[in-house]
C-alpha cells in the first residue's frame, strides 16, 4: 500500500514539473506594460508609454522595453512622439545597436512638414549621445540650419554645438562651424542668439583658437539683435560681448553706449550679465577715459540697489558679486551703504553678506553710522550673527585707523553687557586689534582680565592669554591670571595649551622671578604628559632656548610682530580678474575658478581679427584662495566619529565654497594654526643670533644626538661634546633628497597617478606630490584627505591644483600639521590616504619611514631656571646665567 501511494507522489510531481517547463514564468508589471504597448489601440499604447515614462522617472529599469517603446515612433500624435524621443534619450547610451533602428523614423521626422515635429527630431538626434548615430545626423542637421522656419533654424543651432562635443573633426568637415557664422546675420534674433551661444560654446571647448571671430558688420548684428532677443539670447549676446576685445576705445565706448539699456531690464541675470560687460572693460582697460567710466559707475548704481532689494535669492546672487565688484571698484555703490542696511526678516545668509558689504563699503565718512547699525545688530537672537557682526567691528578697527578708537570704546560697551558669546568674540576682536596697532588702547587690558573666569571657549582663552603674555610687563598680576589657566592645563585645547607655553616663556622672559616655578611647571608637563606632538615640540623648543642661550631667547621670543593686514579682500587679485569675466554666473558666487564648473576653461576672447597664438593657462589662474572651513572628501575611513580635518582659509578673508563650499564664510582660524600671533619675519640680528644657537646655521638636525639627561650646562654648548647647536643637537650635512614613489598607480585611480614623498624640513612635515593625468578628460576638483594616524597627521592646506590637462603632469607640495585626531595604527607609521577628483574617490596606504618621526629615547630632566637675565657673558663655554643647570 505504501509503495503504491509513493509511486502515484512521484508521478504527480512529474506531471507538475511538465506542466511548469511550458508554464511562462514572465510575471510583473514590465511584462504587462510590453503587451499593452503592443496593443492594437492607440490611446492603451499612449497610456502605456506614460506608464514607462513614469517607471522610468522614478528610477525604476524599464530598458527591457526599448524595443517596444521605439515601435511607437511612427505615429502622427506629437504628444506621444514626445514621450518616446523622451525614452530615447534617456536609454540610448544603454542600448546603443537598438538606437539604429530609430534613425530612419528620424530622418522622416526631419522632412516632417509640421516645424514642431521637424524641430523635435533634430533636436532629440543632438540628444542621443552615441558614436553610431552622428554619421546619420549630418545630413538631417544640414537640412535644418537652411530651413525656412526660424524655430527649426535655432534648435538646429544648438545642435551643432552637441554635435562638436561628440565629434569635433566631423562637425569642422561638414562646414556646420562656418554655417553657424554665417547664421549670426539671421534676420529672426533668437536664431541669432542661438548661434552666438553654440560658437561660444565651441570656441570654449576647442583647441584651435580663431573659430569665433568678430568682425564690424558681425558686431553690429549682434548689438541689433540684442533689443529683440529673448532674455536668454541677450544674456548669449551679452557673454560675448564680454569676451570680445574692442578694436579701439571707440568702439569700446559704443558697445557700452548700446549695452547700457540692459541696465534697466527686469531679469536679474540680464542685468549682471550687463554689469560684467561694463567692468570687463573697465578692467581691462578698453575704455580709459575718465568721463566714461564717471558715467558707468552713476548708472550701474541703481540697478544693483534694485537687485538687493528682489526676493532673497537674488538678493544673495547679488550681493556675492557687489563684493567682487567693490573690491575691484570702490567708488561703485560708496553713496548708498544705507541699502545694505540688514532688515528683520533678511534670511541669515543675505544678513552675513550685507556684513560684508558694509565693510567693503565703510570708510570715514559713514563709519560712525556703520558702527553704530552693527552695535545694534548685536542684540539680536541670532548667535551666529551676533558673533559676526562683533568681528564686523574689528575689521573696521583693522580697516580704518582713524576709527580705531570708536571701535575700541564700541567693544568695551559690548563687553560691559555681560553676554557670554558677545564678550568671548570682543576679547577675540580685541586681540587682532592690538595685533594691528601695538602698544595702543592698553587701558582695555584691565576690563579684559575681569572677565577671566567668564571664558569657556578656546579662541577667546587663547586670545586673552595671548593679550597677558604680550603685555605681561603692564600687568602686575599676569603670573596670578595664567596660573588660573595653567591649573587646568591638561584638558584645555590644544590652540589653549600653545599659547599658554608662550605666554608664560614670554612672563619668564620679561619677569623671571614672578615665573621661574610656572615656567618649570608648564615646560615638564608639556614634555612628559601631552600627546600632542606640536605641543611637546614647542616645550622642547623654548626649553632648550632658555637653557642654551636666554637673550637669543628673549630677542626670538619678544620679537616685534608685524601688524596684521586688513581683511577686506574677498580673493586673491589674481582670481578676481578671472570672476569679474564670469560675473552672474556659479563661479561668482562660489568665488572658484569657472573650470570646476564644467566650463569656460583657458583664454576665452574673442578678436575682431585672427587669434594670436597664446598658450592658455588651462590650470585656471594662480592663486586661487578657498575659504571657509570644511572636510574636503567627506568621508570617513571607519565607522566612528572622527573629528575633520578642514582646509584652511586664505590670507585674505575667505571665499567659500565651499559647499559645495561654505557660502557664508565663517571667520574660522586656520587649519593647523598653532597660535593667535601670525609668524613674524625676524630682523637680520635675529636670524644671526638663531643661527648662532643652531651651530653655523645648517637647518637639518639629527635626531640621534638629543640632549642626555647626564649633560649639564658646562659642557652642553662644548665643541667637544658633540652637542652643538639647540640645546645639544648636532648639525649634520645635508641629507639625500628621497625619491617620489608610486602610491595609486593609474590603473587604480581610473587613470589618474600619484607619485609622492613625505619629507620634514626645518621641523616642519611635508607630503610632495605629483599628479599625472593619463586619462583623455581633464581632471579637475582634486582634494586629499588623511585618515585618523598614530602621529595626527592633517594636511593643513588644499591641493593648489585647478585643472590637470589629459596626458600632463602636476607638481604640488602639501604641508602637513600634527594637530589632527590621533589613533594608534599597526604599523605606528600606516597612513591612509583618500584622493578626490571629478571622476571619483580613490583610496590607498603608505607606511612612512620611522626617521621622519624620531624623538629624544630619553625624556631630559627638567631644567631649574634660576636666571640672570642680566648676565650676557659672550664666552661659548659660559653657562648664560644658568648656574647649577642640568639637563
Amino acid at each position: 500500500m505504501q509503495a503504491a501511494v509513493t509511486k502515484f507522489t512521484q508521478n504527480a510531481l512529474a506531471d507538475l514539473r511538465r506542466q511548469n517547463f511550458f508554464s511562462t514564468a514572465k510575471k510583473g508589471e514590465n511584462f504587462e506594460l510590453k503587451a499593452d504597448l503592443n496593443s492594437e489601440y492607440k490611446e492603451r499604447r499612449k497610456d502605456t508609454v506614460k506608464r514607462v515614462i513614469a517607471n522610468m522617472t522614478i528610477g525604476k529599469d524599464v530598458s527591457s522595453l526599448f524595443a517596444d517603446v521605439v515601435k511607437n515612433m511612427q505615429t502622427d500624435d506629437i504628444e506621444l512622439k514626445k514621450l518616446v524621443y523622451l525614452y530615447l534619450i534617456n536609454y540610448a547610451k544603454s542600448q546603443p545597436e537598438l538606437v539604429i533602428l530609430a534613425v530612419n523614423t528620424f530622418v522622416k521626422d526631419t522632412d516632417d512638414p509640421n516645424p514642431l515635429i521637424r524641430a523635435l527630431a533634430i533636436r532629440t538626434m543632438g540628444c542621443l549621445r552615441v558614436e553610431e548615430i552622428t554619421n546619420y545626423l549630418c545630413e538631417p542637421l544640414r537640412k535644418c540650419l537652411r530651413d525656412d522656419n526660424p524655430y527649426v533654424r535655432k534648435t538646429a543651432a544648438i545642435c551643432v554645438a552637441k554635435l562638436y562635443d561628440l565629434n569635433p573633426q566631423l562637425t569642422v568637415d561638414n562646414g556646420f562651424v562656418a554655417t553657424l557664422q554665417e547664421m549670426i546675420s539671421d534676420s529672426n534674433p533668437v536664431v541669432v542668439a542661438n548661434a552666438v551661444a553654440a560658437l561660444s560654446e565651441i570656441n570654449d571647448s576647442s583647441t584651435q583658437k580663431g573659430l569665433f571671430n568678430i568682425n564690424n558688420s558681425i558686431l553690429l548684428k549682434l548689438l541689433a539683435a540684442l533689443n529683440e532677443s529673448t532674455e536668454w539670447g541677450q544674456i548669449c549676446i551679452l557673454t560675448t560681448l564680454a569676451d570680445y576685445v574692442p578694436v579701439d576705445e571707440k568702439e569700446a565706448e559704443n558697445i557700452v553706449e548700446r549695452v547700457i539699456p540692459r541696465l534697466q531690464h527686469a531679469n536679474a541675470s540680464v542685468v549682471l550679465s550687463a554689469v560684467k560687460v561694463f567692468m570687463v572693460y573697465m578692467n581691462q582697460n578698453y575704455i580709459t577715459s575718465e568721463k566714461t567710466i564717471n558715467l558707468i559707475v552713476k548708472k550701474m548704481t541703481p540697478p544693483l540697489v534694485t537687485l538687493v532689494s528682489d526676493h532673497s535669492e537674488i538678493q544673495y546672487v547679488a550681493l556675492r558679486n557687489i563684493n567682487l565688484i567693490l573690491q575691484k571698484r570702490s567708488d561703485i555703490l560708496s553713496q548708498e551703504i544705507r541699502v545694505f542696511f540688514c532688515k528683520y526678516n533678511d534670511p541669515p545668509y543675505v544678513k552675513l553678506e550685507k556684513l560684508e558689504v558694509m565693510i567693503q563699503l565703510c570708510n570715514d565718512k559713514n563709519v560712525d553710522q556703520v558702527l553704530s547699525e552693527f552695535k545694534e545688530y548685536c542684540n539680536e537672537v541670532d548667535v551666529d550673527f551676533v558673533r559676526r557682526s562683533v568681528r564686523a567691528i574689528g575689521r573696521c578697527a583693522i580697516k580704518l585707523e582713524s576709527a580705531a578708537e570708536r571701535c575700541v570704546n564700541v567693544l568695551l560697551e559690548l563687553i560691559s553687557s555681560h553676554v557670554n558669546y558677545v564678550l568671548q568674540e570682543a576679547i577675540v576682536v580685541m586681540k587682532d586689534i592690538f595685533r594691528k596697532y601695538p602698544h595702543s588702547y592698553e587701558g582695555v587690558i584691565v576690563n579684559l582680565c575681569k572677565n577671566l573666569e567668564s571664558l569657556d571657549e578656546p579662541e577667546a582663552k587663547a586670545s586673552l592669554i595671548w593679550i597677558i603674555g604680550e603685555y605681561a610687563e603692564k600687568i602686575d598680576n599676569a603670573n596670578e591670571l595664567l596660573e588660573f589657566f595653567l591649573e587646568g592645563f591638561k584638558e584645555e585645547s590644544s590652540m589653549v595649551q600653545l599659547q599658554l607655553i608662550t605666554a608664560i616663556v614670554k612672563l619668564f622672559l620679561k619677569k623671571p622671578s614672578q615665573a621661574q616655578d610656572s615656567v618649570q611647571k608648564i615646560l615638564q608637563t608639556a614634555t612628559q604628559s601631552c600627546d600632542n606632538p606640536d605641543i611637546r615640540d614647542r616645550a622642547y623648543i623654548y626649553w632648550r632656548l632658555l637653557s642654551t642661550n636666554p637673550q637669543a631667547a628673549k630677542t626670538v621670543v619678544l620679537a616685534e610682530k608685524p601688524p596684521i593686514e586688513s581683511h577686506t579682500k574677498i580673493v586673491s587679485d589674481s582670481l578676481l580678474d578671472e570672476l569679474i569675466a564670469n560675473i552672474g554666473t556659479l563661479a561668482s558666487v562660489y568665488y572658484k575658478p569657472a573650470s570646476l564648473f564644467g566650463g569656460r576653461t583657458g583664454d576665452n576672447k574673442i578678436f575682431s581679427t585672427p587669434a594670436e597664438d597664446a598658450n592658455a593657462d588651462i590650470e585656471g589662474v594662480p592663486g586661487t584662495t578657498i575659504g571657509g572651513v570644511e572636510n574636503l572628501l567627506d568621508l570617513d575611513f571607519d565607522d566612528s566619529s572622527a573629528q575633520k580635518s578642514s582646509t584652511p582659509p586664505s590670507a585674505a578673508p575667505k571665499s567659500g565654497m565651499n559647499d559645495l563650499l561654505d557660502l557664508l564664510n565663517d571667520d574660522v582660524p586656520p587649519m593647523g594654526n598653532t597660535g593667535l600671533s601670525q609668524p613674524s619675519t625676524p630682523s637680520n640680528n635675529v636670524q644671526n643670533d638663531l643661527l648662532s644657537i643652531l651651530g653655523g646655521g645648517n637647518n637639518t638636525m639629527s635626531s640621534s644626538n638629543i640632549m642626555s639627561p647626564g649633560l649639564n650646562s658646562n659642557n652642553l654648548m662644548s665643541p667637544n661634546s658633540g652637542l652643538g647647536g639647540l640645546g645639544g643637537l648636532s648639525m649634520m650635512s645635508q641629507p639625500q633628497q628621497p625619491q617620489k614613489t608610486v602610491m595609486l598607480p593609474a590603473n587604480e585611480g581610473k587613470g589618474m597617478e600619484i607619485s609622492a614623498v613625505f619629507v620634514k624640513r626645518q621641523n616642519k612635515f611635508f607630503m610632495e606630490l605629483t599628479f599625472s593625468n593619463k586619462t583623455a578628460q581633464p581632471l579637475s576638483e582634486i582634494a586629499i584627505q588623511f585618515n585618523k594616524n598614530t602621529y595626527g597627521l592633517i594636511p593643513l592646506a588644499p591641493i593648489g591644483i585647478n585643472v590637470i590637462p589629459p596626458n600632463e603632469s602636476r607638481d604640488f607640495t602639501l604641508p602637513l600639521g600634527t594637530n589632527g585626531p590621533v589613533q594608534q595604527m599597526n604599523p605606528p607609521t600606516l597612513l591612509q590616504i583618500a584622493v578626490k577628483n571629478n571622476l571619483g574617490v580613490y583610496y590607498f596606504q603608505h607606511v612612512l619611514p620611522t626617521s621622519l618621526f624620531e624623538t629624544p629615547s630619553t625624556t631630559p630632566s627638567m631644567p631649574s631656571f634660576g636666571m640672570n637675565m642680566n648676565n650676557n657673558n659672550n664666552n661659548n663655554n659660559s653657562n648664560n646665567g644658568l648656574d647649577g643647570l642640568l639637563i
